[in-house]
């Protein structure tokens, strides 16, 4: 039957308690998105005709399998009977539905299966043996007992491109680990570098699922072309540990070669100064960044207005700069203080210094580069429509 449930197209709905995907998401926000009416038979884009199969929860796999439906893929969303995937009850902010659901899972149809059933296996069996893709964030072990990890899937279907999502990968001695979030940003030295002195943060949003979604979706994109190729499909694995661990390629480096990890500077680079915020005489917060002396010249002569300091032997180069950061970012900010946006936006353009505004999530709904551009689009969900971010 067709399931409306929370934005989603469901094409079928078979109940009780599926195994439990894991691995992927925060273990605690709620939420829904989108597709309303029925499943889209006239879908458009480079992957327009493949069907992908999803056995996803959370963030990671949903990211990778929203912008496959996105280059118009049509996306199955398998979901757990008595409640579906858990990121529906992360919060009621979107209309009565969950952010993250709204965000990550437009475009798809949803179906409810109860895998420890026989029906419910059977069932995706059948939608797996017509499927051009299969992505599944279940815990490595959970999958191998249901069958559905990506090598015995392409043993079965040699055409198929499978790819596991998992919090750390099938082997080692933390396969089997909950992997959430914040715990891949704590195990791969994030936290540790990001924050203030004082304190160590998280990044503001669920980046170990987004790098570890990302890898996922260029994996299937290439499986794709190499199968068009050869003929044949590819299992693929994905760890939000390594994707993120890729990412922190320059604190490694820094670090292990260097013998001191970053400092953690808050909103300011850790390495070039002048680079963060500063606030103005209206209260306003510009995030300004140079990269290079002549940049620092420049802005010493033409915003600060005190070209001596470009001469400053506690400023002469970059490492001197971050040696004194905090001299030279009381400097910085005494002459913005006295400045009004306006004045301050005219000086940094005319001296061709970087800069941007720090803004809040309302004005960057309004950002004006956003809307000159004509970027926002409505797309359905259950509970009215709301703007989004769609690729052109």
């Amino acid at each position: 039957m067709i399931d409306k449930r929370e934005g989603l197209v469901s094409t079928a709905h078979h109940t009780a308690s599926a195994e439990e995907p894991h691995q992927g998401g925060e273990p605690a926000p709620s939420g829904d998105s989108h597709a309303a009416g029925g499943p889209d038979r006239r879908r458009s884009g480079p992957l327009a005709g493949l069907v992908v199969v999803a056995v996803e929860q959370a963030v990671a796999a949903p990211f990778a399998t929203r912008q496959l439906a996105d280059l118009g893929a049509r996306v199955i969303k398998v979901e757990r009977p008595g409640g579906g995937d858990f990121s529906r009850g992360y919060d009621r902010t979107v209309n009565g539905l969950a952010s993250h659901f709204v965000w990550l899972n437009r475009g798809k149809e949803s179906i409810e299966l109860d895998l420890k059933s026989s029906e419910g296996r059977a069932v995706l069996e059948t939608l797996i043996s017509r499927a051009d893709v299969v992505v599944q964030n279940l815990a490595p072990a959970a999958a191998r007992r249901l069958g559905i990890d990506a090598k015995a899937l392409v043993d079965r279907f040699p055409r198929l491109v499978a790819c596991d999502i998992s919090g750390y990968g099938s082997g080692g001695p933390y396969a089997d680990r909950k992997a959430y979030d914040l715990l891949i940003q704590s195990e791969s030295g994030l936290v540790s570098i990001t924050g203030t002195p004082e304190t160590p943060a998280k990044a503001g949003i669920a980046i170990a699922d987004i790098s570890a979604g990302m890898y996922a979706y260029s994996g299937v994109l290439g499986a794709l072309l190499q199968r068009g190729r050869t003929g044949e499909g590819q299992a693929l694995e994905v760890s939000m540990l390594e994707a993120l661990g890729e990412w922190m390629g320059y604190p490694y480096y820094y670090g292990c070669y260097g013998g001191t990890d970053p400092a953690r500077t808050g909103a300011s680079h850790a390495t070039i100064a002048p680079y963060g915020p500063v606030a103005t005489a209206t209260g306003e917060v510009l995030v300004i960044g140079l990269q290079n002396q002549r940049e620092w010249r420049v802005f010493c002569e033409r915003v600060l207005r005190r070209p001596e300091l470009g001469d400053d032997p506690r400023f002469a180069e970059n490492a001197d700069r971050v040696a004194h950061r905090d001299e030279l970012d009381g400097i910085v900010a005494d002459v913005f203080a006295r400045l009004p946006l306006p004045e301050a936006c005219s000086r940094l353009d005319e001296a061709a210094i970087a800069y941007g505004r720090r803004r809040t999530m309302e004005e960057f709904a309004g950002h004006p580069q956003l809307a000159a551009r004509d970027r926002w689009r409505r797309v359905g969900t259950s509970a009215g429509a709301v703007d989004a971010l769609l690729p052109r």
